[in-house]
């Protein structure tokens, strides 16, 4: 996994919670990289599952909460630091569209060794999208959280709902409906 995720991730923390319970939560957790990051390092998955899970026993609060909230955090740092990505477009659906031939294809340029998750289209219409989320690492709320501040950043407002079609949240179907 590329260390711009865990780089935000514990600065995400660190906004929320407090600089003492990055550190909590570092020394409670299995880190190979000693909980050193660099944006451009690559590191390994289980290290960021140790992290949020040690973050959920100490802040009470369920891990898949964290990562949604991660995902909210993860738009707007990835925008500040990539806007000429969110740029290309006029609309939140329009980018939601675009991510496996448009802006992924980005951050494989950026970080050639990313692990991106796949999104399978299965229907577009002017005002919904429904498409198919894949990934290994089961990151689903990470990628709701992602596409909810879409439309936030586009001030346009939308239900999603998601259903998993796999029970370990690797393969999960994305309703997207625009209101407003």
């Amino acid at each position: 996994m590329k260390g711009i995720v865990f780089t935000e991730f514990l600065e995400m923390v660190e906004a929320k919670f407090g600089l003492e319970m990055v550190d909590t939560i570092i020394e409670h957790s299995d880190l190979p990289s000693e909980g050193i990051y660099t944006s451009v390092g690559t590191y390994e998955f289980n290290e960021m599952v140790s992290l949020i899970t040690n973050l959920s026993e100490e802040a009470k609060l369920p891990a898949g909460d964290l990562i949604y909230t991660f995902g909210l955090y993860l738009f707007t740092s990835l925008g500040k630091a990539h806007p000429e990505v969110i740029q290309n477009y006029k609309s939140p659906l329009a980018l939601l569209y675009s991510i496996e031939d448009h802006i992924h294809v980005h951050v494989k340029k950026l970080y050639p060794d990313a692990e991106l998750p796949m999104f399978k289209i299965l229907e577009k219409t002017d005002n919904s999208i429904s498409m198919i989320y894949t990934s290994s690492r089961g990151l689903y709320r990470l990628a709701h959280g992602l596409m909810e501040k879409t439309f936030e950043h586009f001030n346009g407002k939308a239900d999603i709902t998601y259903d998993l079609l796999k029970e370990d949240g690797t393969e999960v179907k994305f309703d997207i409906v625009q209101h407003g």
